[in-house]
């Protein structure tokens, strides 16, 4: 890959794919990645992309001759799926900005890439059954993806504590915490002490946190609630976050998911991998019967 492209890098069927298409390219992708493409992999990324742009304007192009329609209403329904991946405006429009894009060059993008997924829902899609035999065989010889460790759900009441606060501040936080901690141990409702005292999102819930395996939580947290058995309560736990009281509800031991509870997951999972492989397989016939050149 030259250090400097030429203008024109590649034709298909006659039609040029240009320098400034596979740069803007590369430069959304960087935007995703969050980090520019390292100088040692800049050959393979750069061929990579070439390889999906050459594929993209294939099926483009194909579109065109099998003359795929959409309708309006359509594309408006596919603009509003694209605009709904961002929170407000403001960021839908910072990021048409940041790939150097119009409102009218993504509607007309996302118009072609309809046609496209309309053509291969029509070419591929009734290619995609999968057997249950190749579900269960899937489940039977990949018995580590099904394996669930240990979980344990609990309820939780945080006093919080700012961010570098005062000796002062922390010895307040500790007393109530205390407190709470003292009225249920006398038996008070642990949610509705929740919903009383605790300065966590969770208090909606009576503190309920659900079910968590090891490595969700912080580890002062985590290594007090996994220590408890249900129904059990916790001392005050400080984390960064504050000071906590723990109640255990439930302990899951380390079990495999039973197939009935996967098999639909599995069922998806190995369609997903047949659209792939036959998508690729339709560009590479594409590829065949046109005249693809690459010029660098």
């Amino acid at each position: 890959m030259p250090a400097v492209l030429p203008p024109v890098i590649a034709h298909c069927n006659g039609e040029d794919v240009k320098k400034d298409e596979l740069e803007l390219a590369v430069h959304n992708m960087e935007l995703q990645a969050g980090r520019p493409v390292p100088a040692e992999q800049r050959d393979e990324v750069y061929r990579g992309m070439l390889d999906q742009m050459i594929g993209l304007r294939l099926l483009k192009q194909e579109t065109q001759r099998r003359q795929v329609t959409a309708t309006d209403a359509e594309l408006d329904q596919a603009m509003k799926q694209v605009r709904s991946q961002f929170p407000n405006d403001a960021a839908f429009q910072e990021a048409l900005k940041s790939q150097k894009m119009t409102l009218d060059e993504l509607r007309k993008e996302t118009r072609s890439n309809l046609l496209i997924s309309k053509m291969l829902d029509q070419e591929i899609t009734p290619q995609l059954t999968v057997k249950p035999s190749e579900i269960s065989a899937f489940y039977e010889k990949n018995p580590d993806k099904f394996q669930q460790p240990e979980s344990i759900r609990a309820s939780h009441i945080l006093i919080a504590v700012p961010q570098g606060a005062d000796a002062a501040t922390r010895q307040k936080a500790h007393a109530k915490a205390e407190d709470v901690l003292k009225q249920a141990k006398a038996g008070g409702d642990f949610a509705k002490l929740a919903e009383t005292y605790s300065n966590d999102a969770s208090k909606s819930h009576g503190g309920d946190l659900g079910y968590f395996p090891k490595g969700q939580m912080v580890p002062a947290f985590e290594a007090a609630a996994f220590a408890l058995k249900p129904g059990e309560l916790s001392g005050v736990v400080e984390s960064p976050f504050g000071y906590h009281i723990i109640k255990l509800t439930d302990r899951k031991p380390a079990h495999t998911v039973p197939f009935g509870e996967v098999s639909s997951r599995i069922e998806q999972y190995l369609q997903q991998e047949l659209r792939s492989k036959k998508t690729r397989e339709f560009v590479d016939a594409l590829k065949a019967k046109g005249k693809v050149e690459v010029l660098i």
